[in-house]
């Protein structure tokens, strides 16, 4: 999950008690096989003092910024959104460096063409 990230901010008041999904993230991003992904991933956490609600904020590396509001995402959605637009940087990337314009569009009539090389499910036969 860090190797998509350069930095994890997380932002909660430590008598608050709507704190679990920030501690549980911390605890991901704290595993052994999270910091050994991306060693260079900042991770900062910030004890507040007021009734500010518990935040994460995340910036990809590609720069972009996402704030999380911690009293109603699960860490685990958070960690899914996080790996979701990791994959389409990948593919981003791999776009780019194989000289492709990005994004690739496609044409609705292409969209709709049958794959010779593909087999009808056996579900799709029935309907037939």
């Amino acid at each position: 999950m860090l190797k998509f990230l350069s930095k994890v901010k997380i932002e909660f008041n430590a008598l608050d008690p709507r704190t679990a999904s920030c501690l549980e993230f911390l605890a991901q991003c704290n595993a052994r096989q999270a910091k050994e992904s991306n060693p260079a991933c900042q991770l900062q956490v910030k004890r507040r003092t007021d009734d500010h609600p518990p935040q994460i904020t995340v910036t990809f590396v590609n720069g972009v910024e996402e704030i999380f509001d911690a009293t109603s995402t699960p860490a685990q959605t958070i960690r899914t959104m996080i790996l979701e637009k990791g994959q389409f940087l990948e593919t981003e990337q791999m776009f780019r460096e194989a000289g492709e314009k990005w994004p690739v569009i496609i044409p609705e009539e292409e969209l709709h063409q049958s794959f010779p090389g593909t087999k009808p499910r056996k579900a799709e036969d029935k309907k037939q």
